[in-house]
């Protein structure tokens, strides 16, 4: 059941990258800006992300299985209006809907997770299950090129939409509701059934703990600095910096993406248990170094090289998702997980708004536009990892 439901993360990964690819072409049609290129990839996250509270509780009532359910058919339909789209708010639009659409796709996994493995595999089933849902990204490199190349970029958004049918079919089809842990289901009989309202107040208890602040910050810039560079920046980086074609630049997304696979899998097996907050914070300055080294235009083969290497080290994201279970009672397992990843996808929203500012700034007075965006999204890393690091952290939990 769990690769069924990974299949809609599988495609919620597509659509989060494909503006890597389609940046030019869109361009080229409606006439884009840096910050209208950055709005329209914002638009997916911000949605994703602002809904993940309501997935959460959703899942808490209506379980995991209708959740997704009824969230997913919106995929299929803004995928639709993006290919119809005759301008750019309809476009933006469209992303909207598809946002929406995939906002349970990741948490249902992640609870299915926490609450069908033992503690001790979490991070290695998410891994894994964080590496499958990369081959998502594939379909949007070579493939998505050469299809766009061969037909248009429209066509994209045709071929994803179908995909998400076959697999909202599949989910009706194979996916049975889990049973609840013992633990997460003992309640007093005839207790009165907990409602939207009550579920929303329940996040205050989560806020009100002190190293939340912490986990949130840091999670707002980790993912969100690789989606932006593989989902956003890294087609125009190589085809305008470098020269690169649409299909050469399709091929480097591929490699990123592949590589993107095997690193939750491979942190996942590495985790190293009380030292992972040291790891989280080593791996994330560390990529902050590589964005830095990109910025100052070293070369088409250290920029190439190094969009890789962030590929693979954004494996490591996986042990933010370990920390953030250990850092909270069982109770609030699914809450935490749930705030982790609206964090998670609002900073991409804003830091893909925000880079596409910077690069129109950088661009209106005469600066290189990569340059800019690159040490930005490496600052961002670095004050994100200095917040995980001088906030207050977790105490240990039962």
């Amino acid at each position: 059941m769990l690769a069924v439901l990974a299949s809609a993360f599988m495609l919620s990964q597509a659509y989060r990258t494909i503006a890597a690819i389609l940046a030019p072409p869109l361009q080229a049609e409606f006439g884009l800006s840096a910050q209208a290129l950055g709005v329209f990839a914002g638009a997916f996250h911000f949605s994703f992300g602002a809904l993940q509270l309501f997935m959460g509780i959703g899942i808490d009532l209506q379980g995991l299985r209708r959740t997704v359910l009824i969230a997913f058919p919106m995929a299929i339909v803004g995928s639709v209006l993006s290919a119809l789209a005759p301008n750019f708010p309809l476009l933006v639009l469209g992303q909207i809907l598809i946002g929406i659409g995939c906002a349970p796709a990741f948490l249902v996994c992640t609870v299915f997770i926490a609450r069908q493995f033992p503690a001790e595999r979490f991070a290695q089933v998410s891994g894994v299950t964080l590496g499958f849902g990369s081959l998502g990204m594939l379909l949007t490199g070579t493939p998505l090129a050469w299809l766009v190349h061969a037909s248009s970029w429209r066509t994209g958004f045709w071929v994803l939409g179908a995909c998400s049918a076959l697999s909202w079919l599949a989910i009706l089809r194979w996916v049975q509701e889990p049973p609840m842990p013992v633990l997460a289901t003992a309640a007093a009989p005839g207790a009165a059934r907990p409602t939207v309202l009550g579920a929303l107040r329940s996040y205050g208890a989560l806020f009100a703990l002190p190293h939340t602040l912490g986990i949130l910050a840091l999670a707002s810039v980790t993912y969100a600095a690789f989606i932006t560079l593989r989902g956003l920046w890294l087609g125009p980086l190589l085809v305008e910096r470098h020269g690169f074609s649409l299909v050469e630049s399709g091929n480097v997304a591929i490699a990123v993406s592949v590589v993107g696979m095997f690193g939750p899998m491979v942190f996942g097996r590495l985790d190293p248990g009380a030292a992972r907050r040291r790891w989280i914070i080593g791996f994330t300055l560390l990529v902050a170094a590589l964005f830095a080294g990109m910025a100052f235009n070293p070369g088409a083969a250290f920029d190439t090289i190094g969009s890789v290497v962030v590929g693979l080290l954004s494996g490591y994201i996986v042990l933010q998702y370990a920390d953030v279970k250990a850092a909270y009672p069982v109770a609030m397992t699914g809450r935490a997980m749930a705030v982790f990843t609206m964090a998670m996808f609002l900073g991409v929203a804003v830091m893909q708004w925000f880079t596409g500012v910077v690069a129109s700034a950088a661009t209106a007075h005469g600066a290189d536009p990569f340059l800019a965006v690159l040490l930005a999204i490496a600052a961002l890393l670095v004050a994100g990892a200095a917040a995980f690091r001088w906030l207050p952290g977790p105490r240990s939990v039962a």
